[in-house]
């Protein structure tokens, strides 16, 4: 018993000085100072935390200062970025140890509120500037960018100077007026006899759809405005960017039939016997099943072009497959076999082929995200 007993002494010292040992060899230097403070509010007498408190902040306070030293040399503007992520991790670590008495009453913490305050200040000065000479370009790349600038220095000093105003001022300014054009159909039909109803519509359509989910003219999400070609004329608009749609590639196949049948069983009730128990027989039927189906494919082409150089903005080729078969089926048999699935083929009766708006609507249904998406991200900032 005695002997366990020096064990678990010598165990517990080892394990001890592995501790401290840790702390001063861990590859993250914050998150182990944190470590430390947090062990010291629990347990301020923790011999191991309070000789590593010292050697650890020191080590983190000279990292985070040669980074700033680093940075303070960089000649670009996102060097402000990053001078102030170290003044704030430095401040953070500054309000970790001073808020706690069990780590204060051990180091004195440097705060680093006033270097944070100024980097910020700094930062916002050279991001209103940048903003400026980009607005002065009058391209909307730049005015993006100047707007991208407006904002950074905004979030560095909330309401420096007229930055938001500056913001609304470079989105007004990028607004382009977009004409989208109706589906235009370049491709070869297989329809054999399918209907044609309401296929001018279905393009049109998925144009109006583009037009009104965009934000029409009063579009707000982007710094654009969407028309059809009688909205533009209607309200005397001169289109900036013009979005062609190209249906290419459209494959709608005649349907193909296939055969095959299959045997069907069931055990019903046909009586009972003397002691009322129930007497089964089983029943047999084959069902002949025929198949109808196709796969129709499409593909869309978006062109994004300047209305005026005709340089193209954007480009994009979408395409998506509609799958359809439907079955029908007779038998033969004892029709007590059948199931419900059965009687749903043999009630069919005949084939409910789609018509080419339908197929094309299904087409579009899931063509239609993908090139709203390209159209969004085009405008975007």
């Amino acid at each position: 018993m005695k002997q366990v007993f020096y064990i678990t002494i010598l165990l517990l010292g080892f394990a001890s000085c592995k501790t401290s040992k840790d702390y001063l060899q861990r590859v993250d230097e914050d998150k182990t100072l944190f470590d430390i403070v947090k062990k010291l509010n629990k347990s301020p007498n923790d011999a191991d935390a309070v000789k590593a408190l010292p050697v650890v902040y020191e080590k983190v306070v000279q990292k985070h200062l040669a980074k700033i030293n680093t940075y303070n040399n960089y000649k670009e503007i996102t060097r402000w970025d990053k001078i102030a992520d170290e003044y704030t991790a430095l401040q953070k670590i500054y309000d970790a140890v001073s808020s706690s008495n069990s780590t204060s009453s051990l180091i004195t913490a440097t705060s680093y509120q006033n270097n944070l305050y100024d980097t910020k200040q700094l930062a916002a000065e050279d991001y209103y500037a940048q903003g400026i000479a980009l607005m002065n370009k009058e391209e909307r790349d730049e005015i993006k960018k100047a707007y991208n600038s407006f904002k950074k220095a905004d979030k560095f000093v909330p309401g420096f100077k007229d930055a938001k105003t500056k913001m609304n001022e470079a989105f007004e300014s990028a607004i382009v007026n977009v004409l989208i054009y109706p589906v235009q159909d370049n491709s070869f039909f297989f329809n054999s006899g399918w209907g044609n109803t309401g296929y001018n519509y279905s393009n049109e359509y998925f144009q109006q759809n583009l037009v009104r989910e965009l934000g029409g003219q009063n579009a707000n999400r982007y710094p654009a405005r969407f028309y059809t070609e009688w909205d533009a004329r209607r309200d005397n608009v001169k289109p900036d960017w013009v979005v062609n749609l190209t249906l290419r590639n459209m494959d709608i196949p005649r349907p193909q039939t296939t055969t095959y049948q299959r045997n069907a069983s069931k055990q019903i009730e046909v009586g009972r016997d003397t002691a009322n128990r129930a007497i089964y027989k089983t029943v047999y039927a084959t069902v002949y099943i025929s198949r109808q189906s196709f796969t129709a494919r499409g593909e869309m082409d978006v062109n994004i072009t300047d209305a005026n150089t005709r340089r193209y903005i954007t480009s994009g080729s979408f395409n998506d497959d509609y799958i359809w078969q439907q079955e029908t089926a007779t038998y033969s048999g004892d029709s007590r076999a059948l199931s419900t699935r059965d009687w749903d083929m043999i009630n069919n009766g005949r084939y409910n082929q789609p018509t080419k708006e339908e197929v094309l609507n299904e087409l579009y249904r899931k063509i239609y995200p993908q090139v709203k998406n390209k159209i969004s991200y085009a405008v975007d900032w």
